[in-house]
């Protein structure tokens, strides 16, 4: 038999010698012989300090048996050195482990696919036993690049490549159980050995077929063989992912950009969106910002690349976002959307690029890349809204100012999108997305107070003329009014622009009117009543537009609206009215005529909600005279059938008409202070109407005339003041002179917070001294006899103040103190 010696030198050897050799049979068919195994175990257990001897001995007998390929002796030489392995735990067991994970390398070294697995099934063993004490010398570099490579195996035979990657698979699990129990060796996580784990896992995920079992890591998988190397590298993966620490996240994920890039795995992106999935449900959640932040950076490395590539990478933020949102995400918020909205702007700039080269290449190609660019746009805007949604409402307030404060508008000092290199196209484009990304942002937002939702900073910009451009721009920023103004959800009801026959049918929901509200209002509500009373002076107006300030004007009703406000609304419908009838903006018959439809369904909308019954049956005596003898002045009728259009308004058929003296007299019955109804609406002109490239309002509008309540209408006196140049050039002097007053008194300001203090004690001394002496003049003055019943001061002639006047008269205007 191998291995055998003769009686005389056996009686010799060392004990531990004999007891190794009687444990191989002569044929090693038969396998271990378990007696004398028994032996060499309690051996062991009894010595273990002979542990270390018996190990290299072994060790040594394996490597002869698999070089002369003895494979049945190299399986019994392993089998006992697991039973050792098993049996014993003493330190002295460090040596030992020495040898052993010696011979588990020569297994794995050679080309033998059975030894390989051998060598990878005794490893993980050895892994899965806990070590009293820590080993500080031991790597285990080998295993993983080696365990790694098995998992690349290119067999030619399917059954056994799958063998030999399960065995690399498992290695690399048993790599990572044994060096991350091990507190005191963090080596498994440096870049080298991550950047063949991962990239090895990744590899054999590839194979998985369904990718919609993907899911938390507590879901099971059910009726899955571990056999299969996807499910077992997943299994792997996610095991890896979840023992990951703060400070070596980032080390786990970066190769998984590095294997994406270079198997081109970003379009189509299926298998990319699976691995963050994995991912995101894996690690710990209050890591997750390391992995949004890691995105973020890959964004920026790619974003020359190729539109389709850019669009996979930001789908892939979009669903670590979606998993993210209601945990964790830290400090990277405002990140995110600033990474978001500057790649916006390159990719508006690769648009307008592509546009412009356009007469050198096909148009074919052009339209391609310009599509491409719009996917890569709506996903960045999906990621935006779905991100912003998500997010508690204090954040998303803060980050509703930060994407307004992006929009391109004209005569603001913002931090916006740089739209000076775009053209009128390109602001146009950007601000359109923009808009579409708030509106996805706002969509739910319920503020307790509607200043909250739209504070100052953000109204302004948001109702500003240069977001009037056209039609789209107008129905975005009307939507965002609703999502924030609509606090009941009341805006489904009210959509379509109608005659409601009973609006108690719609079971309209409303709270009373909050005194933040009303201040609200009376700030700035004319700002509102100014953006809906120009949006419907557009020519390009088309049925949408109608139909959202339609719900504007309702929504305003029943959300923000006492009397006075409803005064303001029914003077602002008769001024839209007027629009219609006398037509100074030379509009179209069908913009005539729908404004006249929309004025017919607020006032029918807003008489029932008041419910006042004078005004309601004024309100639907116009209505039925409409519907016999004008029906194009109906919603119902004019945007479903626009063919019969008139060709003149009448001014003088007043039956068709809303009256503002008929609905005085209806509201004032009621209680109602209609005093203000007989002020025509004009709206305030801003100074951005002057710097708009619009046309100019100066020309066409101007101040609104406040009247008090007390005045008689029939004396009140045209105050408006005429817009005129040097009306405009004393305006400009006027602010000169307020910057100066604001200049001199940061200099004062800024004097006492860095001027010596005994400088400023010299000059407060030299200035009480002329107070003094300023007030004595005073009292000398003050010192006469007592005046004359004709109300004047007598003094005689030589005294040296004689003068006759008035004592109201007397003043001292240089008398001041500082």
């Amino acid at each position: 038999m191998p291995g055998r010696v003769c009686c005389c030198c056996a009686a010799l050897r060392p004990r531990y010698k004999r007891l190794v050799d009687n444990i191989f049979p002569e044929d090693p068919k038969d396998g271990l012989v378990k007696a004398d195994m028994e032996k060499l175990t309690f051996y062991a257990v009894s010595a273990p300090e002979k542990l270390d001897r018996i190990g290299a001995y072994l060790a040594e007998r394996l490597t002869r048996d698999v070089a002369r390929h003895r494979y049945g002796y190299v399986l019994i030489a392993m089998e006992a050195l697991d039973q050792l392995l098993m049996a014993c735990h003493s330190q002295s067991i460090k040596p030992f482990v020495e040898s052993f994970l010696h011979m588990v390398a020569k297994l794995l070294e050679s080309g033998e696919p059975k030894l390989q697995v051998l060598g990878t099934n005794s490893f993980v063993k050895f892994a899965n036993i806990e070590e009293d004490t820590p080993s500080y010398h031991r790597r285990y570099d080998f295993f993983v690049s080696r365990f790694s490579a098995m998992c690349h195996s290119r067999d030619p035979d399917p059954e056994i490549q799958n063998e030999i990657r399960i065995a690399g698979i498992r290695g690399i699990q048993g790599v990572v159980r044994k060096a991350v129990n091990d507190e005191l060796r963090a080596t498994i996580w440096e870049p080298q050995h991550m950047d063949k784990i991962v990239p090895s896992l990744l590899f054999n995920m590839q194979k998985i077929e369904d990718i919609d079992r993907i899911g938390p890591p507590s879901s099971p998988t059910v009726g899955v063989k571990e056999e299969n190397p996807s499910v077992l590298a997943e299994n792997c993966f996610r095991e890896l992912l979840g023992r990951a620490t703060y400070g070596n996240m980032n080390n786990a994920v970066r190769p998984v950009f590095a294997h994406l890039d270079h198997h081109r795995l970003w379009d189509p992106n299926e298998f990319a969106v699976s691995c963050f999935k994995i991912i995101m449900y894996s690690i710990q959640a209050q890591y997750s910002h390391h992995v949004i932040q890691e995105i973020l950076g890959h964004l920026d490395v790619r974003k020359r690349d190729s539109p389709r590539v850019r669009a996979g990478i930001i789908q892939v933020l979009l669903e670590a976002v979606a998993i993210a949102a209601k945990g964790s995400i830290g400090p990277t918020v405002l990140e995110v959307f600033n990474t978001l909205l500057k790649h916006l702007r390159i990719s508006v700039d690769f648009e307008l690029g592509d546009r412009r080269s356009s007469c050198e290449s096909t148009t074919l190609s052009i339209s391609s890349k310009e599509s491409d660019e719009r996917i890569v746009q709506n996903a960045i805007i999906q990621t935006i809204g779905f991100f912003g949604s998500n997010l508690p409402d204090y954040q998303r307030s803060e980050i509703m100012m930060f994407i307004m404060s992006k929009v391109p508008v004209l005569g603001t000092t913002s931090q916006s999108l740089d739209p000076s290199n775009l053209g009128d196209l390109g602001t146009r484009r950007i601000q359109i997305m923009l808009l579409r990304s708030l509106l996805m942002v706002t969509s739910g937002y319920k503020a307790t107070t509607i200043s909250n939702a739209l504070p100052a900073p953000f109204l302004d910009p948001l109702l500003s003329p240069s977001l009037m451009e056209d039609s789209e721009l107008r129905q975005l920023v009307l939507e965002i009014l609703h999502n924030l103004i609509d606090r009941h959800d009341n805006r489904a009801k009210l959509r379509g622009i109608r005659i409601i026959p009973d609006v108690s049918d719609l079971k309209i929901k409303r709270d009373k009117i909050s005194r933040q509200d009303v201040s609200f209002m009376k700030k700035h509500g004319q700002q509102l009543y100014r953006h809906i009373y120009l949006g419907c002076k557009e020519e390009d107006n088309v049925q949408k537009n109608f139909e959202l300030l339609f719900t504007s004007l309702a929504l305003t009703t029943i959300e923000l609206a006492n009397e006075e406000v409803v005064i303001d609304l029914i003077r602002l419908a008769i001024a839209l009215q007027d629009i219609a009838i006398i037509n100074e903006d030379n509009l179209p018959m069908f913009n005539r005529c729908g404004v006249m439809a929309l004025v017919a369904a607020y006032l029918n909308f807003l008489s029932q909600m008041i419910a006042v019954p004078a005004f309601c049956q004024h309100v639907s005596k116009v209505i039925e005279t409409r519907s016999v003898e004008a029906a194009y002045f109906l919603p119902e009728t004019i945007f479903k059938d626009k063919s019969n259009l008139p060709k003149s308004l009448e001014k003088d058929e007043t039956d068709l008409f809303f009256l503002t003296n008929k609905i005085a007299e209806s509201l004032g019955g009621s209680g109602y202070n209609v005093e203000r109804l007989s002020v025509p609406y004009v709206p305030q002109v801003t100074d951005e109407d002057r710097l708009s490239r619009r046309k100019s309002m100066v020309d066409t509008v101007s101040l609104q005339v406040d009247i008090l309540s007390g005045c008689n209408i029939e004396d009140k006196v045209d105050n408006t003041e005429e817009i005129t140049f040097e009306a405009l050039k004393k305006a400009i002097d006027n602010n000169g002179l307020e910057e100066q007053e604001k200049e001199k008194r940061r200099l004062v300001i800024e004097k006492f917070q860095k001027a010596p203090f005994e400088e400023i004690a010299a000059q407060c001394e030299t200035k009480a001294n002329l107070l003094h002496d300023r007030l004595a003049q005073i009292l000398e003055l003050t010192i006469r006899p007592p005046p004359s019943p004709s109300g004047t001061m007598t003094m005689t002639a030589g005294h040296p103040h004689y003068h006759s006047v008035p004592v109201y008269e007397m003043k001292f205007p240089d008398l001041c103190v500082y």
